[in-house]
């Protein structure tokens, strides 16, 4: 029961939809606005399970069509356990879903067109920077996978090597940081305008999410060689990758933390609970040279997503003395 019960919540991609409500009401309490209406995080979460489900979905079906040409069995995807894991939990429960999916997507449907009539009253009168800002992100979601599914697409960054983390970390990064306060201005009739603090903010959750990208390109490796994919990890391999890319990362992201931290006078136990993730991607980073069994990805690294946000919301809750962070 915990087993199938483990394997809904990850494979089915719930908590990735809890870790994008965490760090959204973590960046909208830190940048000083209220939290969004209900409408916002229904279409937030029913548009991660709708995305990430259908990438997935997409992959299996791809793969079987491979299979089906080369007569190999449909589960059997790649040397790595956890895309052969994923893939059978795919496979078993494809019906109930595709149901899901179907569901789901008349869900985000109906509460985008919700908060379009009902709530942006103003969203065609725009400034051309909100537009730009409110097509980036899903565009390079859309790009990501590209011609993988789209064979008219001639764009698939998701072949970018070592960019792709980058890529990951940029979506998720302005669809927690910057779509939370943007939305939330066009429900009270206000342009968005971006500062220097949503600036700090993006660029800090960018640079978190793509460490973690990056710790999965480590698992990814045999199958990343194979496929002539120019991870971090592929070119440089993965001592360097941990010392030279992972450990500087996080060392850059700390002393940005601190000296912001600095500048706004924030009391030391604020400092010490937004620096509590930090201080765990540091340790996971280490500890990515030997190797780690499924649930670990699953959980431990997914879950220092879930530890930002819930340390942001805390550092908030307990110590809001400042106007920020």
């Amino acid at each position: 029961m915990r087993k199938k019960l483990t394997e809904f919540i990850f494979f089915g991609n719930y908590f990735y939809a809890l870790c994008t409500v965490a760090l959204s009401m973590e960046a909208s309490l830190q940048q000083g606005v209220p939290l969004n209406t209900p409408a916002y995080y229904v279409l937030l979460v029913t548009g991660t399970l709708v995305y990430y489900t259908y990438a997935y979905m997409g992959e299996l079906h791809l793969l079987n069509v491979f299979n089906k040409l080369v007569g190999r069995p449909r589960t059997s995807m790649t040397t790595n356990s956890y895309y052969n894991r994923r893939t059978d939990w795919y496979t078993r429960n494809y019906k109930l879903i595709t149901l899901t999916q179907f569901f789901y997507t008349l869900i985000a449907i109906a509460a985008a067109l919700y908060l379009v009539i009902k709530e942006f009253h103003e969203i065609f009168s725009l400034h051309a920077d909100e537009w730009l800002m409110l097509l980036a992100v899903p565009l390079v979601a859309f790009f990501y996978y590209g011609n993988d599914y789209f064979p008219i697409i001639k764009i698939n960054l998701r072949n970018s090597g070592w960019l792709k983390p980058f890529i990951i970390g940029f979506v998720w990064a302005g669809a927690v940081t910057i779509y939370p306060v943007m939305f939330y201005k066009w429900q009270i009739n206000q342009h968005y305008e971006i500062s220097v603090m949503s600036v700090w903010l993006l660029i800090k959750n960018w640079m978190y999410i793509s460490v973690l990208c990056i710790m999965f390109d480590i698992k990814d490796y045999a199958d990343d060689y194979n496929k002539h994919l120019k991870t971090f990890v592929v070119r440089v391999g993965l001592r360097k990758t941990i010392f030279r890319i992972l450990l500087p990362l996080i060392a850059i992201g700390l002393i940005a933390l601190w000296g912001f931290a600095t500048t706004q006078h924030f009391s030391w136990p604020r400092t010490l609970i937004n620096t509590l993730p930090f201080i765990c991607l540091l340790a996971v980073a280490y500890s990515m040279h030997r190797r780690k069994p499924i649930l670990f990805y699953l959980i431990v690294i997914d879950g220092l997503m879930l530890l930002k946000g819930i340390s942001g919301i805390l550092g908030y809750l307990l110590f809001r003395e400042n106007a920020y962070f």
